[in-house]
């Protein structure tokens, strides 16, 4: 992966905007991950919450897990009342859970890796909670896809918003046609744009 960072920041840099970014922040560090159940738990928890409300929850609810590492069998086991404790609401509840049955049953026999990016597309949807940005964060950080631009992320708009100089966020094909430059290294892009918006934990 860091002989693709690096391919990837000689491509990018000849962008002027993404350079400025590139030349005063670190690489990006993406870390394997072959716990899929862990990666999609917690992109249903930071769904909707700025990242420092979310960072709080989420170590909260690694609390619940031996060595920190949540598995759906013990996730079905603990009561709703505890989770609420946690700051889940009762709707993340009712994902976690169907999330948890899923991996009960279908998805602990499916190589993620394995799968191209609209098979997983194809597959993750059909699972009550995840929609395309939780989709797009799971084919970012743990599948590592490495050309990933989740137009729906707040994060991300709020980035273009000031890249650009715009005085509204910007819409889904202003992203798309802006962006059409950075290929095929979009996901490193976008984690040079979350520099501008850092709340404290982006992910």
């Amino acid at each position: 992966m860091n002989n693709l960072i690096n391919k990837a920041i000689r491509h990018l840099i000849k962008d002027k905007k993404l350079k400025l970014l590139i030349d005063k922040n670190e690489k990006p560090f993406f870390e394997e991950n072959n716990n899929y159940y862990h990666a999609l738990s917690k992109s249903i928890i930071y769904q909707q919450l700025s990242g420092k409300v979310a960072k709080i929850i989420y170590n909260r609810f690694l609390d619940l897990f031996n060595n920190k590492q949540p598995k759906a069998n013990i996730f079905i086991t603990i009561d709703d009342s505890k989770l609420k404790e946690i700051g889940l609401s009762r709707q993340k509840i009712s994902y976690l859970k169907d999330l948890s049955d899923y991996f009960l049953n279908k998805g602990k026999s499916i190589d993620f890796k394995s799968l191209s990016e609209k098979e997983i597309r194809n597959e993750l949807i059909k699972i009550k909670g995840i929609g395309h940005w939780t989709i797009d964060m799971f084919l970012m950080f743990t599948v590592l896809k490495s050309n990933i631009l989740p137009v729906g992320d707040l994060g991300i708009k709020k980035a273009f918003k000031e890249l650009y100089n715009l005085d509204d966020l910007p819409t889904d094909n202003f992203m798309i046609e802006k962006s059409k430059k950075w290929e095929p290294y979009r996901t490193i892009a976008c984690c040079y744009l979350w520099t501008i918006v850092d709340d404290g934990d982006v992910w």
